[in-house]
Formats: C-alpha cells, structure tokens, sequence
C-alpha cells in the first residue's frame, strides 16, 4: 500500500523479515522467544502483586523495584508477540502508523528502565550513607514525583522522534530484516535527508542512557568510598550486599546493549542475523531475569514469595 506525495511514492505498509537468513529456523527460534515472555510476563506481574500486597515490601528499593518491573512488563509485550507472529504465522506486515507507535513505547520504555536504575543506585547510596534518614528522605510523595519525572522524561525526549520519522519519504524498500521497528532502521529505508534523525538519536543517546551510567558509577563510587570507611567488616559485608542484586542488574541491562552497539560499529563482517538476534537478547533478557534475580537474591521479597505460594512462615 502506497501513498503519493510530490517526492513520489512513499510506503506506509512494511514487512518486518523476523531474523534474516534464519526464515527456516523461525518455529524454533520462537521457542525460546515465548518461554522467555512467558516467565518475564508472570514473574514481573507476580513480583509487583507481591510488593503491592505487602506492607513490610512499601520501603522506596522495593518500589522503585515495582516501576521497574511494570517497565519490564511494557518492554516485552511490546516486542514479542510481534515476533512470535511473524515466527508461528508469517505475520510480519506493519503499517508506519503502527510502526512508530512500537517504536516510540520500545524506545521511551528503555529510557525509563535506564532512568529507574538510576534512581535505584541514589535509593542505595541514601540507605547506606544516611541510613537513619533514609525514610524521612525517600517519602512515598517523593518516590511518586521521582517516578513521574523518570516517565516524563523519556516520553518527552522520544515524542519529537514521531514528528521526525513522519516527515520522510519513504521510497525505498519497505521490507525490514528485523523482528521489530526501531527509528534508524526505520529511517535507513527513506530517501530525504535523515541527518537531524541521526543527531537527534545521539542527543537522546548522551541525554539519557548515558548520562545515566555516568551518574550510576558516581554513585556506586561514592558508595564504595562510604563502604570502605566502616570499620566493622561484618557491617561492610551487609552494606555491599544489598547492592548485589542493584549490580546484576546493571550488567544485564546496559552489557548487552554496549556489546550491541560495538558489534553494530566494529563488527561489519558480522551477519546481519547477528545483530538482530543480539538486539533481541537485549529486550528479552532483562525483564526474564531482573524478577528472578531480584526474587532469588532479595531475602525480604524471597520469604514473602515462599509465604505466598506455600502458605509457609520463614
């Protein structure tokens, strides 16, 4: 379906490939694509029912933890069940219209997730510096303002992406070898000019994410200064393990977009299923793990989940 402008024609129907050169492999690709949504769609639901339901789980980590995990609901149901439909059935035609809107929600959300990690290193970093202000500092008021500006910031930085997409031509293929729309690769495939939508995505890049990871390694480098600065190495053991599961999750989230990112920059002889196989470990694997680690690594949220499905006092 095409639509006719003064440049000429302009696609607004595209067909995402799912993983190119791996068609025949789709049935059992899919495989893991539905496990992983399953497990990421129950264990992020049940972990906010059980923080939710929980007064004893309402201090600000395990709120913050509940955002995180609605974010991680968003991110995946955003992008896997178009795939698996492009997987079980072949359905892999788009519009633009609905092309942009996953691509703004896929784009905004990783914003989000980014900027809550943040927001949880600074809950650390106040629970450990200033442990008897901690709830007179992180008020249920503040942590709602908090999450307000997270998702504020993301959709405002994102929405002129729409605008920007909306006004190319797009004359070219309009096959995608991809699973989903993402704003470059959407833009790769228009005939204008699309050097403002190249500098527009580097200003979000060093605006959010990356801002982002500067100030978290600031503020995990003034927790360990903080840390080390105990005396008791019992009481420095305790304060660096409330941090684990914070770290683990850090590395799950920013690690494989960083290796992404080199291997999209350095990695030219890499085939192109590669990457769009990696770009998927990033959007799968975080919401799939980030319940699990959180569940496993968290003694507080550990009990009540035993309580819960067994009915059993720890």
């Amino acid at each position: 379906m095409t639509t006719l402008n003064h440049t000429g024609v302009s696609h607004t129907v595209f067909h995402l490939l799912g993983i190119p050169g791996l068609e025949d492999q789709h049935m059992w690709i899919s495989i893991p694509f539905f496990i992983s949504y399953v497990i990421a769609l129950l264990g992020n639901s049940f972990l906010i029912f059980i923080i939710l339901t929980k007064c004893s789980l309402h201090a600000p980590m395990y709120l913050f933890l509940c955002m995180l995990a609605g974010a991680d609901i968003v991110l995946s149901t955003c992008t896997v069940p178009q795939a698996l439909a492009i997987f079980w059935f072949h359905v892999g035609e788009i519009s633009l219209d609905r092309c942009i809107t996953q691509l703004f929600f896929i784009h905004s959300t990783f914003i989000s997730e980014s900027g809550i990690l943040l927001v949880m290193a600074f809950d650390r970093y106040i629970a450990i510096c200033y442990p008897l202000r901690y709830t007179t500092i992180l008020t249920h008021a503040l942590i709602g303002k908090i999450g307000m500006t997270i998702f504020l910031r993301s959709y405002c930085t994102i929405f002129p992406i729409i605008f920007l997409l909306k006004r190319l031509t797009f004359c070219r293929s309009n096959i995608l070898p991809h699973t989903v729309c993402e704003h470059i690769g959407l833009a790769k495939f228009s005939c204008d000019d699309i050097q403002i939508n190249i500098w527009y995505g580097f200003f979000v890049l060093m605006s959010t994410v990356t801002l982002d990871v500067v100030l978290i390694f600031i503020s995990y480098m003034l927790i360990l200064y903080a840390v080390f600065r105990i005396p008791s190495r019992d009481a420095r053991h305790k304060a660096l393990n409330t941090c684990g599961s914070h770290v683990c999750v850090i590395i799950l989230f920013y690690g494989p977009g960083i290796f992404s990112a080199l291997t999209l920059r350095f990695g030219h002889h890499i085939p192109p299923s590669i990457h769009v196989l990696l770009t998927n470990v990033c959007i799968l694997a975080p919401p799939m793990l980030n319940p699990i680690i959180y569940g496993i690594k968290t003694k507080q949220i550990w009990h009540q989940v035993i309580r819960v499905l067994f009915h059993k006092e720890i």
